[in-house]
């Protein structure tokens, strides 16, 4: 009989002695309940009896328990000092009683394999061979409620394992990202070829944010953000920077990966799907020695890995199919979900995360100069030979904010090579809005310049086309009358004389004017 019919079969059995106890109690107890209960669990009435014998006497509903080894809090302690290697903590036992005659008999190594995996779990069995990680391995974590999207964003960082050529010198880069817990979608993304610091995390919240290409279309400002607080500089550089927007930012617990499944998953995912193929990864099957079977194998450019993983995250959102948003893509999810976004103003962020050269640069009838290359925009018209600087996020040069030297914004530039039609559309109405503003002042001008007159059939001085109303004239009569007055007037020519003594000063308190009766007033 395996383990569980004997479980069952003393479950029954305290079960039924129970009820019997019960009746005798009540003085209900007779045969037939005996023979019944004797039936039912296939024993013989006798064998009922005694079991009602020793519940009276030794208060005991089942067998006589087995003596039989447990794991002791001993026990539990070496077999974390010898990483759950239980042969030697069966020795050190042995050891042990050698020393001190008085100590119980040591088990067997088998009892002792089979007290180990009878009380402990798999999980404390794991933790005590290989720590904490390995225990959580064996847990149980309830899922959080679904969500709508911008909802909640996680956001860590991961180091790459894989070799990159940075410079002549192998290096393995960082990743910095955020996705949305909704719908998956990988929202910001930036890649550094060191540790990340705050740019990385200001890149990435950039990419977040902005939905304006050649981001989006996901983004925008969430409702919370979750980080790990045991990369403080990662939550700290977060908190500020979202303050301002009034985004909630969780700091959730150093080492505890699980509540922040998400995007804790996609460190995973990313690593199983992407990096294993590429070249000098890391983690590959070593042979004799460690050695990898190919050691020189090139490696890739930092510029090649940056567009290979941008690739990868595009492939992500809009071709891959989580179990969890049940067949959708990660974009379809977020188009199906009406929940409406929240944007920022391009002003607000032109500033935001972007990095700066120091260097000034002079707009051209090409546009500006930045990397060898061109970006124009329709903005830009009318400002040829104006100084500006220009900001730009790590690792995405399609677009540039560029800055007059006083630091106002001006506007996004975008690449020349890769403009769309719908840009060189705009660049050139913006071109030709400034001709028709040009040649319509001049036309006014124009008509100001010249004095039209009415057409004369006799000899006589010419009459002006317009003749001006009534309240005109008199309006200019009066502010020619004003201006001439003004003109004449020469207060500094005949300086005023000193008044006479006869004449009577105001508020002089020696004069007093005499009242009706003779007397001062």
């Amino acid at each position: 009989m395996d383990a569980q019919a004997v479980r069952a079969a003393e479950v029954s059995r305290a079960a039924a002695v129970q009820r019997l106890l019960g009746l005798e109690a009540r003085g209900e107890l007779a045969s037939h309940h005996v023979r019944l209960v004797a039936e039912a669990l296939g024993k013989s009435e006798r064998t009922v009896w005694r079991w009602l014998a020793a519940a009276r006497a030794e208060g005991r509903l089942g067998r006589v328990p087995a003596v039989r080894f447990t794991v002791t809090a001993e026990v539990r302690q070496l077999l974390a000092l010898w990483g759950g290697n239980a042969s030697r903590v069966h020795a050190e036992l042995v050891e042990r009683a050698h020393r001190d005659p008085g100590r119980p008999a040591v088990p067997s190594l088998a009892t002792l394999h089979r007290a180990i995996r009878r009380d402990l779990t798999a999980g404390e069995r794991a933790g005590l061979r290989k720590g904490e990680r390995a225990r959580r391995a064996h847990d149980v974590f309830a899922k959080r409620p679904p969500t709508h999207r911008d909802a909640v964003w996680e956001g860590d960082h991961k180091r790459v394992p894989v070799q990159v050529d940075v410079e002549g010198e192998l290096v393995c880069p960082w990743v910095t990202w955020f996705i949305d817990c909704a719908t998956k979608v990988i929202v910001g993304v930036a890649v550094t070829p060191h540790a990340p610091s705050r740019d990385a995390v200001l890149a990435a919240l950039r990419c977040a944010i902005d939905r304006r290409p050649p981001y989006g279309p996901a983004g925008g400002l969430p409702a919370t953000i979750r980080v790990d607080r045991g990369k403080e500089f990662l939550c700290r550089t977060v908190t500020s920077a979202m303050g301002a927007f009034a985004v909630a930012v969780v700091d959730l617990p150093a080492y505890t990966p699980h509540l922040k499944g998400t995007v804790e998953a996609l460190n995973d995912a990313v690593e199983e799907m992407h990096f294993v193929v590429l070249p000098r990864y890391t983690h590959r099957q070593k042979l004799s020695h460690g050695r990898p079977a190919d050691p020189d194998a090139p490696a890739l450019t930092f510029a090649s890995f940056v567009a290979g993983l941008l690739t990868w995250v595009s492939w992500w959102n809009s071709e891959h199919r989580p179990a969890a948003l049940g067949g959708r893509t990660p974009y379809e999810a977020w188009e199906a979900d009406p929940t409406p976004l929240t944007d920022v103003a391009a002003e607000q962020l032109a500033r935001f995360a972007l990095e700066d050269d120091g260097r000034e640069r002079t707009v051209t009838s090409h546009g500006v100069r930045w990397h060898r290359r061109d970006y124009i925009a329709d903005w830009m018209v009318g400002r040829a030979g104006t100084r500006v600087v220009v900001r730009h996020l790590p690792h995405h040069d399609d677009l540039i904010e560029v800055f007059d030297t006083a630091g106002e914004h001006l506007g996004s530039a975008y690449l020349a090579e890769a403009a769309s039609r719908e840009q060189v559309r705009a660049l050139k109405a913006a071109r030709g809005a400034a001709a028709r503003r040009l040649r319509a002042d001049l036309n006014a001008a124009e008509k100001l310049r010249r004095d039209r007159f009415k057409a004369q059939t006799t000899a006589a001085p010419p009459v002006p086309r317009r003749t001006p109303s009534r309240a005109e004239a008199l309006s200019e009569l009066g502010e020619r009358a004003r201006s001439s007055r003004k003109a004449l007037a020469r207060p500094d020519l005949i300086p005023h004389s000193p008044a006479p003594e006869e004449w009577v000063h105001p508020f002089d308190p020696t004069h007093a004017e005499p009242d009706e009766e003779g007397s001062s007033r």
